[in-house]
């Protein structure tokens, strides 16, 4: 990836970002590959322009290899975080999933 690109660029954790905002890449290509259009990713984060939306595209588009590697580490990562968090104990967690009766809004009688 050259370096001075201003539409992907590397931060100091090796995660790639858009422009000059902390937006990861990775959640602007999870929302085009959802089928959301440019314009619908610029409202999600406003902190970018539709022109780094674009660019962002363009340089996945552009260096397919290099994305498909950077989103299978990612990928890897976020499940190492997952796996660990659902492998240590959480009483809030625990008592959320097990718990069976749910509150029925009670209408008019």
């Amino acid at each position: 990836m050259s370096e001075n690109n201003s539409y992907v660029h590397r931060d100091e954790h090796n995660v790639l970002r858009v422009g000059k905002s902390r937006v990861m890449l990775d959640s602007v290509l999870a929302a085009w590959e959802h089928g959301h259009s440019p314009e619908t990713i610029r409202a999600q984060y406003p902190s970018l322009t539709l022109e780094e939306v674009y660019g962002a595209i363009t340089w996945c588009l552009s260096h397919a290899d290099e994305a498909a590697e950077y989103m299978k580490r990612q990928n890897a990562t976020w499940m190492h975080w997952r796996n660990r968090s659902e492998s240590t104990g959480d009483a809030l967690r625990d008592r959320l999933r097990t718990a069976k009766t749910f509150v029925q809004p009670q209408g008019p009688a």
